[in-house]
């Protein structure tokens, strides 16, 4: 199959490429927006949006799990940035008037705080209070997106009105970002057509962090976070110096910045690692340890399918390319041999890659994470919607890129069954998977 017939627009591309809606209105609900004296405490002047402290704040979009360590984190830094949290519905400005403030548990102990700004961004214009858009109509200069996977980009999209090339994004969930190339140009010309595009930059982090209700986390698994670029603005690629220089200061976060290249690979890897855990979990109702605990058994059995399905693709992957300007990185060197360059990374990424690679990494990471409950099990049994589209949905479509025929048949099983919410136990997989 040839490279142009193959290289069709992803779904979510393709919903983005057919929309000829001009970019919301969006106005920041705070809490003098709702009724009542009662939340007059807790609400704070802020700056003009001019003013350099402003320019020093930090949106975090999404308060669940992530956002709540990313949000208690910075609060720890000694020269704090001022910083917003931006909830999703109206019901949780309320809460935050009765139960104020961020809850983080670790080694036993619970450090709540509370001196965050909170806001709701809605195309409802409040009927309570002052009536402010988002940002007073100006640019989000730093934002961090904590949202779920399957949200992460629409909600990013949305907001297209308050950013440009002085704005930095920093995507922090699993799964995946959807604008590494080749896809980022079409994106950039759809909807930045003057090349006025954030900077774009992904926190690939490995903590593990479970809830406790609503602003409250345990931080189950303290690791570290991989950060890196995605896509830079030319004019403005020094921009995101500071919010990744902040992420890199908080403290609990054990931050370093990685090149490119590194991040891209860091993020296959990952997914590797969500694709077999988090969904194998959810369909047996186990913590993460229980897929490992017998060496011999079905489970490990499947683990081994879904590991050489994910390293076929991946392999694919590093050879299609549509890769290449991630391993050479945007500016080629004209005076090195590129083609050799390019043949060494490759060579070193296939091997990276290769089955036996991919379990040992399986293994390691699913010893550190075996008192857990993987973020998939918990969305299923709170009967919420789960990120496998943009774990093994990701591979799947990857696949189907890339021809070839390549095998993801587990993985499409492995969809099916956390879809349609199945509850299974160890003895009922071969009835699912071609085992041996």
């Amino acid at each position: 199959m040839t490279k142009s017939a193959r290289l069709a627009t992803p779904r979510w591309l393709e919903a983005i490429v057919q929309d000829r809606s001009p970019a919301p209105r969006l106005y920041s609900w705070s809490l003098d927006n709702l009724p009542g004296e009662h939340g007059k405490k807790l609400r704070q002047a802020k700056a003009s949006q001019t003013s350099p402290e402003e320019k020093r704040r930090i949106h975090i979009l999404g308060i669940g799990n992530l956002g709540r360590l990313y949000a208690h984190s910075l609060a720890n830094l000694p020269h704090r940035p001022p910083v917003t949290l931006v909830v999703h519905r109206k019901a949780l400005l309320e809460h935050w008037i009765s139960d104020p403030g961020v809850e983080i548990t670790r080694s036993g102990v619970t450090e709540r705080v509370d001196d965050f700004d909170i806001e709701w961004w809605t195309e409802d214009k409040p009927d309570v209070g002052p009536v402010v858009e988002v940002c007073e109509g100006q640019t989000v200069s730093n934002l961090i997106v904590a949202t779920k996977a399957p949200d992460a980009l629409p909600q990013v999209d949305r907001l297209r009105r308050y950013l440009g090339d002085k704005s930095t994004v920093a995507f922090v969930q699993n799964g995946m970002n959807k604008l590494w190339p080749p896809f980022s140009v079409e994106y950039h010309n759809k909807r930045y057509p003057s090349g006025n595009h954030p900077n774009w930059i992904v926190c690939v982090t490995t903590h593990g962090v479970t809830s406790l209700g609503t602003f409250k986390s345990l931080h189950a698994s303290p690791a570290d976070v991989a950060m890196g670029t995605v896509c830079l603005n030319s004019h403005n690629a020094l921009g995101a110096e500071y919010l990744m220089g902040q992420i890199m200061s908080a403290p609990y976060l054990d931050a370093r910045k990685v090149s490119s290249s590194d991040l891209w690979v860091l993020q296959l890897e990952k997914l590797v690692v969500n694709c077999v855990i988090n969904p194998l979990t959810a369909v047996l109702r186990c913590k993460n340890g229980v897929l490992f605990s017998n060496p011999h058994g079905l489970v490990v059995q499947v683990m081994d399918l879904l590991v050489k399905e994910a390293s076929g693709v991946l392999q694919a992957l590093v050879r299609d390319d549509s890769s290449r300007v991630i391993l050479l990185g945007e500016h080629e060197d004209p005076t090195s041999d590129t083609e050799q360059v390019l043949k060494v990374k490759q060579s070193e990424l296939l091997d990276r890659f290769s089955a036996p690679r991919l379990r040992s990494m399986l293994h390691s990471v699913g010893q550190k994470v075996k008192d857990n409950k993987s973020s998939m099990l918990q969305d299923v049994v709170a009967g919420k919607q789960t990120e496998i589209r943009e774990f093994n949905g990701w591979l799947v479509d990857t696949a189907g890129y890339l021809g070839g025929g390549l095998d993801v048949s587990s993985h499409e099983a492995l969809i099916a069954l956390v879809e349609e919410g199945v509850i299974l136990d160890e003895s009922q997989l071969g009835k699912y998977f071609p085992l041996p």
